[in-house]
């Protein structure tokens, strides 16, 4: 008797499996079907719980929709090769679009509704899932293939500037350091390039900036004035940066300069640049978002990886910024 129940047990868990692939693995289908049987349903019961349902039923109906054009858009953008279309499109691909809470939805009626909601909740819930996992894996993903190797440059950092002996870390120190004479060092701003400049392609590192109130980060062209005493970080002089200000205030170097609103303080920053397409992007690497992009730019001089630590500002500012492999 016990084997017979246990048999019994299995199949129906058998059955309920194959039901639930079903659900999921065709979602148009699947939805529409639902929809179909709670109307019959609710033929049966009282007009204002069949109005309510059927108008609850239409509105998720639709946002699942939205959110699997969404996803297939993503999935073909993570394809794609044309990184300055993927930047212009990322922007309007990267805002959710708005839906219900859809958990605290209830039906007041006698009509049997739950298991059509719960159903129809949890693959919305799985959509979600699915389009979180696509723009994670769109943009930031693709950038991250042309990683280069970044060291700084000894021979361009300020007398006040300390690099570590392996030339990936950079902090201010109190006190100026004896270094020769060079035309390729900045003298007046606290700056440093790296020793790889790129004059074609593509390419792509990263920065740790945890635990700092204030840096420079970005691309400058080999031409820049390095003695100038007051630099102005703009394209039209030969930067393209993202700063950080008073612990919490970003902004884009642009013309003019776009202030930027994050929702997480920046640990690690992404730098991409396609030099022929004229394309300078910033990526936040621990939420793998998009920050900022400075495109249609024309670039003639080579490039070099720009970092500026910030003062060091009696120790609040003291951590530096640290080239990171890119993972």
């Amino acid at each position: 008797m016990n084997l017979i129940i246990i048999l019994i047990y299995q199949k129906n868990r058998e059955k309920e499996k194959s039901s639930s692939v079903e659900l999921f693995t065709d979602l148009i289908r699947s939805i529409e079907r639902c929809q179909s049987d709670q109307l019959k349903m609710m033929e049966e019961q009282q007009k204002a719980a069949e109005k309510q349902a059927e108008d609850l039923i239409k509105e998720l109906y639709q946002e699942i929709i939205e959110l699997k054009r969404r996803i297939t858009e993503l999935e073909q953008l993570s394809h794609t090769d044309d990184h300055l279309h993927l930047i212009q499109m990322s922007s309007s691909l990267n805002t959710r679009p708005h839906t219900k809470n859809w958990t605290e939805i209830r039906i007041d009626s006698d009509v049997n509704v739950n298991t059509l909601f719960i159903a129809l909740t949890q693959l919305k819930k799985t959509l979600d899932e699915t389009l979180d996992e696509k723009l994670s894996q769109t943009g930031l993903k693709f950038v991250q293939k042309f990683a280069v190797d970044v060291t700084l440059d000894p021979d361009t950092a300020h007398p006040y500037l300390i690099l570590s002996d392996d030339g990936k870390q950079v902090s201010h120190g109190d006190i100026k350091q004896n270094v020769p004479e060079n035309p390729k060092r900045f003298d007046e701003d606290c700056s440093v390039l790296a020793k790889q400049g790129f004059s074609s392609g593509r390419f792509y590192y990263e920065v740790q900036v945890k635990g700092k109130t204030e840096w420079d980060l970005g691309v400058a062209r080999e031409s820049v004035d390095r003695k100038k005493e007051d630099i102005t970080l703009s394209p039209e002089d030969g930067y393209w940066t993202v700063i950080l200000r008073n612990e919490n205030e970003y902004e884009a170097c642009d013309d003019p300069s776009v202030s930027l609103s994050l929702s997480v303080k920046l640990e690690k920053v992404g730098v991409f640049v396609d030099y022929e397409e004229g394309l300078v992007s910033f990526y936040d690497v621990g939420s793998r978002s998009h920050i900022y992009s400075f495109t249609g730019q024309t670039f003639t001089d080579k490039l070099y990886p720009y970092f500026c630590p910030g003062l060091n500002d009696k120790g609040k500012n003291s951590n530096p910024l640290i080239i990171t492999p890119v993972r």
